[in-house]
């Protein structure tokens, strides 16, 4: 069998790989600085002869599936949503789809612990006035950057899944009072933590961060409705998706300082276009380029996942 890795893969696990399947093609879109596009890789199937593929980013399309022929083997794909690729042409064909459901929900809660920390220390802005050379009185950052601490905050967590679960324990670790929305996770299963409505969420939490997918489901679920109910001092938080959360009602609270401040890693258009960029210049967000899962730890997470399912997936056939 011939496999395609277009997704970053450590080398011992290229090796593995090989050793099970036979030939590799490594040519991650890391190497040439952008995904494949549905031609691009269309033509390096093609080119490659390939059976299977083992992908991150790349367009597969209802167009290159179809045009794959023979049908391919597998495809698997490095990430928890396989929001690039048509998964309902892979259904129609037969083709068997693995993904990497829980690659990256450690780097996710991290990085959201540590804006979160950031955004209340003023690490960001403090180091900008620093790095300018503006500390003459030795006493004036001690009064213009006194923020708050994270510990013993109210936090309402909206989706309790395997990120929100993990953010959960990090809250935790600092003394916070959790609770938490998700209509399809039983209160038997996490005692430790309070059941409550969207409503009740937002309207009694310091913070409020939200772990959603994007589905029709909860498409702007996060409406202007709810915005308006978060407290004075409250934090918004959002790692997940911006497709959940009515962008221009959260422009608006936040230009009105209606709330505290958000913590951002995620956005309508990326990268940002004019509407992204009215809600990143705003004073009182913390934004990052959607960088919450990338870690070096996640490449090998990603893998090791993969791989997994492979050796498990090679057993069922008797010749691959």
């Amino acid at each position: 069998m011939r496999i395609l890795v277009t997704a970053p893969y450590p080398v011992a696990r290229l090796t593995e790989l090989e050793s099970w399947f036979g030939t590799l093609i490594y040519q991650p879109w890391i190497d040439r600085g952008a995904a494949y596009s549905a031609a691009e890789l269309t033509a390096l199937i093609k080119e490659t002869q390939a059976d299977a593929l083992i992908t991150e980013l790349d367009e597969l399309t209802q167009d290159v599936i179809n045009a794959w022929e023979p049908k391919p083997r597998f495809v698997a794909i490095c990430r928890a949503t396989p929001s690039n690729i048509d998964v309902q042409a892979l259904r129609d064909q037969g083709i068997p789809l693995i993904t990497a459901p829980t690659r990256n929900i450690q780097a996710v809660a991290e990085l959201l612990i540590g804006n979160v920390i950031s955004f209340y220390r003023h690490a960001s802005r403090s180091e900008k006035w620093l790095k300018e050379g503006n500390w003459t009185d030795w006493l004036y950052p001690y009064k213009e950057f006194r923020g708050q601490q994270l510990s013993e905050k109210k936090v309402g967590i909206v989706g309790l899944g395997a990120v929100g679960r993990r953010a959960a324990r990090l809250f935790e670790a600092f003394s916070c009072d959790i609770s938490y929305y998700d209509p399809y996770v039983s209160a038997e299963d996490f005692p430790q933590y309070k059941p409550a409505s969207l409503q009740e969420i937002f309207a009694a939490n310091e913070i409020v961060s939200i772990h959603l997918p994007s589905t029709p489901e909860t498409k702007r679920l996060i409406s202007r409705e709810l915005l308006e109910l978060l407290p004075q001092d409250s934090l918004f938080v959002n790692t997940s998706r911006a497709s959940v959360v009515d962008t221009e009602a959260l422009i608006d609270i936040l230009e009105r300082k209606k709330i505290r401040g958000a913590v951002l890693d995620v956005f309508d258009h990326e990268p940002p276009e004019e509407q992204d960029m009215r809600l990143i210049r705003l004073e009182n967000v913390l934004a990052t380029p959607h960088i919450a899962g990338s870690t070096e730890e996640v490449v090998h997470n990603h893998a090791a996942l993969i791989n997994n399912a492979l050796a498990e997936w090679k057993a069922t056939w008797t010749s691959v």
